[in-house]
């Protein structure tokens, strides 16, 4: 009975030379859709499975009162082809990352510190999915959807985040409407807001036109 599926696998292009443990990428030369060409091997050392940045809280002295630190591929090169990244989340008291969303990857909060209220949209329905998150929480944010996190908390909020991807992109929503140059006029008609506020968000932004 086993001869039919020793047959099978006989038939497979099975190579210990084209296993290949892992990919870090060489970030000297350019990237593509698969990631960053492989570094050679006598180049990797151990410092590129290694990246302490995540123990340094981030300055939320800003406009959102929040900072991301990332550990994406361009951080930390041994990311290149494992399908995942990381990121700190510090938020100070009413800090907050607006909506926005990721189009390469889904996401994964782990709260460390505070609460957080946090929450996404669907895109079938608009229904919003939110809730407060205490310490040892967890929430997953499906890829693609808008979603938000708000320090809700009386001090400081603090989150671990995983991504699905070493490069998850990132576009936040209030940004892409108000911090660039898309004329007012059109803005205006795609928003119903009112001139006015289009300009008052603009300048605050930083948009033009």
């Amino acid at each position: 009975m086993f001869l039919p599926i020793l047959f099978i696998f006989s038939l497979l292009p099975f190579s210990h030379s084209a296993v290949q443990d892992f990919c870090v990428g060489d970030l000297a030369l350019p990237d593509n859709p698969a990631g960053y060409p492989c570094k050679k091997p006598s180049k990797v050392t151990v410092d590129d499975f290694v990246y302490s940045a995540l123990g340094v809280a981030g300055n939320t002295s800003n406009l959102i009162k929040a900072a991301v630190t990332p550990a994406f591929v361009t951080q930390f090169p041994g990311l290149n082809g494992l399908g995942l990244s990381l990121a700190r989340l510090d938020l100070a008291v009413d800090g907050v990352v607006p909506m926005h969303t990721h189009p390469g990857a889904s996401e994964v909060l782990f709260v460390l510190e505070g609460t957080i209220c946090a929450g996404f949209i669907s895109s079938a329905d608009n229904v919003v999915y939110f809730q407060a998150l205490n310490k040892g929480d967890i929430m997953i944010f499906p890829q693609g959807l808008l979603h938000f996190q708000i320090n809700s908390g009386e001090g400081v909020a603090i989150a671990i985040v995983s991504f699905s991807s070493p490069s998850p992109g990132l576009q936040i929503t209030d940004f892409a409407l108000f911090g660039n140059n898309l004329p007012t006029e059109l803005v205006v008609k795609t928003t119903f807001l009112d001139e006015a506020q289009v300009k008052k968000l603009k300048g605050v932004l930083g948009g033009t036109g």
